[in-house]
């Protein structure tokens, strides 16, 4: 049976835990010089309608880490629904390659390309969420704290794609989940109502980050105005403001707290520098682990 990554909820908890055991395995052999060419000969088609770093540079490098090899589609190479419809391009991918990426606005897009197609798919980012690098931070997280259950994630800004994937992070491992956010921009409710109702996580939202802050073991930011939101970035500069991580309010937070945050960062907004790089900081810890983990969840869906 085919196997998708479209949210954190395609897979179980155990699932999960094997793709970090892989993660952990393929990390090490790094460090030490190990080939591992589990994806020899095969392909990977990334499809890019949101440009990202990040994002290219790790599947890029983790397919050729994997003996694979990656084939990018830009903007400009692209036009999901219009060129041609997305079942006939689900289609015609699935029979030149053997796995697809996709990074996209439209979340229903990306769940229609996983339907149709007849080879993994992976959702590289949607404007409803972005499995890959909550996966990848639960990853970082196991790394500093030895477990996820039961930790404190507070998160500090909009209620957006990121912050999805956290709740759906919430659904297979119990957790404490906490966010800040001005009054508009909290999280999609049917989301929040089906986390809360599968109850083995807690979902608490206000509108004031010195309310959840104190006791927390993961305060996690992103910039207040994603790609696509530009028009608004004034509106949510001033909004978002009072929302900022600072030396304030990490000191509420505590010593032993870490700080996220998914890059890129808008130094200045959501974060100062003082916090970004600083001791409790591990946001490049996160930024390798979407290399290690991305080919782990590769590895995994193609066995």
């Amino acid at each position: 049976m085919i196997r998708n990554l479209v949210n954190i909820a395609d897979f179980s908890k155990e699932e999960i835990n094997q793709i970090y055991n892989i993660s952990s395995k393929l990390k090490n052999e790094v460090k030490n010089n190990i080939k591992h060419h589990h994806l020899e000969n095969k392909t990977l088609i990334m499809l890019f309608e949101k440009p990202s770093a990040r994002t290219r540079i790790s599947f890029e490098t983790g397919m050729f880490q994997l003996g694979g090899k990656a084939i990018f589609l830009g903007p400009n190479d692209l036009a999901l629904g219009k060129r041609e419809s997305i079942e006939d391009l689900a289609r015609v991918l699935s029979r030149y390659n053997n796995m697809i990426m996709a990074r996209v606005f439209d979340h229903d897009h990306l769940v229609k390309l996983a339907k149709f197609s007849t080879v993994p798919v992976i959702n590289g980012l949607t404007n409803y969420n972005h499995p890959c690098q909550i996966l990848s931070d639960g990853f970082t997280i196991l790394e500093k704290f030895g477990k996820i259950e039961n930790l404190t994630i507070s998160f500090i800004g909009d209620g957006n794609n990121v912050f999805h994937s956290w709740l759906y992070m919430a659904q297979r491992f119990p957790l404490k989940i906490n966010i800040a956010c001005p009054k508009g921009y909290e999280p999609n409710n049917n989301l929040v109502k089906k986390t809360r109702k599968i109850g083995i996580s807690t979902v608490n939202i206000t509108n004031d980050p010195y309310e959840i802050i104190s006791g927390s073991d993961i305060v996690y930011t992103d910039v207040w105005a994603s790609m696509g939101q530009e028009k608004e970035s004034m509106i949510r500069t001033n909004k978002f403001s009072p929302f900022q991580v600072n030396e304030k309010l990490m000191k509420e937070a505590g010593p032993n707290s870490y700080f996220f945050h998914c890059l890129p960062a808008h130094r200045g907004k959501e974060v100062t520098d003082e916090i970004i790089d600083g001791k409790q900081s591990v946001v490049f810890d996160q930024a390798e682990n979407r290399l290690h983990v991305q080919k782990a969840i590769m590895v995994y869906l193609m066995k």
